[in-house]
């Protein structure tokens, strides 16, 4: 029994602490791991090239104003193209009218407000085009810029009051109008609602034209549909950016209604500067410097006008 005890009295082996990892490098210089340590990549730090499919860090895509060593010029939201736009990048935001939403309880596999939701949330904004007023390169201007990430830009009811407003800010201020078109054409979840604002936004610009104020459209990709058939046709200059689509109907559309080839390059910013659609094509990098020499010419002129 003394013996049964004694070894009962026995204490376990004792279990080995593990060993602090690290070697002799934590030791010497315990800060090192935090530098070394692996970091995730952050998934938009690269952009792929639409033309090339090269892969272009974000930083210097975005230092070159979104244009592609190619010369792709991708399609960028309303606050970049007012920010390039604008002297210093600084302008006054213009409020957009509000308008009834889905007017028509439109029929989908998905509704219309839902629709409007997911493209508020992703682009920022409450419809697809934004008014703001600012200087470039000295001169005063009310500028509009549609986005087409905004369910392509399409032109709808909202669209309509915005480019009213903002023709009778230009009217009001006494300044040029600008307009940045990107578009696929009407909103189809207007229906004739929609159709009706390419005659409203003509009006409109009777306004600006009457007030003898200049109404410049840079056209950029893609500009088709209700919009190339109204306002985007109606200015005193147009520009565009660089292989720009620029059509009414698209091009599969037309060659099967006439049964013919069209041409390369057909519904292209090139293609139309041939053939006087376009007055000029500018890439994005002078477009500021030659917006503001064709406004400051053409307020002059108007001034000179005013005189006589």
């Amino acid at each position: 029994m003394a013996m049964a005890e004694h070894r009962n009295d026995k204490k376990p082996p004792s279990v080995p602490t593990p060993r602090e990892r690290g070697g002799w490098l934590a030791k010497i210089a315990p800060g090192v791991r935090n530098l070394v340590a692996k970091r995730e990549t952050p998934e938009n730090l690269w952009v792929k090239c639409p033309d090339t499919g090269e892969m272009i860090y974000r930083s210097d895509l975005e230092a070159a104003l979104w244009v592609t060593p190619s010369g792709n010029h991708m399609r960028i939201g309303a606050k970049q193209r007012l920010a390039y736009t604008f002297d210093e990048g600084v302008y006054e935001r213009i409020a957009s009218p509000t308008v009834v939403e889905d007017p028509l309880k439109f029929p989908d596999d998905r509704s219309y407000p839902d629709r409007l939701k997911s493209a508020r949330k992703a682009t920022g904004e409450q419809d697809a085009m934004v008014i703001a007023h600012g200087q470039i390169k000295g001169q005063a201007a009310v500028v509009v810029v549609q986005d087409f990430a905004f369910m392509g830009g399409s032109l709808g009811m909202a669209a309509g009051e915005a480019f009213i407003k903002a023709a009778q800010e230009a009217v009001r201020r006494q300044v040029p109008f600008v307009i940045f078109t990107a578009s696929g054409g009407a909103r189809m979840q207007e229906g004739t609602l929609s159709l009706m604002q390419m005659a409203r936004t003509t009006v409109a610009l009777n306004e600006v034209k009457d007030a003898g104020l200049p109404y410049i459209v840079v056209m950029t990709d893609p500009t088709s549909g209700g919009v190339t058939a109204s306002y985007a046709m109606l200015g005193d200059i147009h520009l565009a950016e660089p292989n720009a689509m620029i059509a009414f109907a698209g091009r599969r559309v037309i060659e099967q209604s006439i049964r013919e080839t069209l041409p390369p390059g057909f519904q292209r910013a090139e293609f139309l500067v041939e053939r006087g659609m376009v007055d000029r094509v500018v890439p994005r990098s002078e477009m500021t410097t030659v917006l503001g020499s064709l406004l400051k010419t053409l307020m002059m002129g108007r001034s000179a006008s005013k005189a006589a």
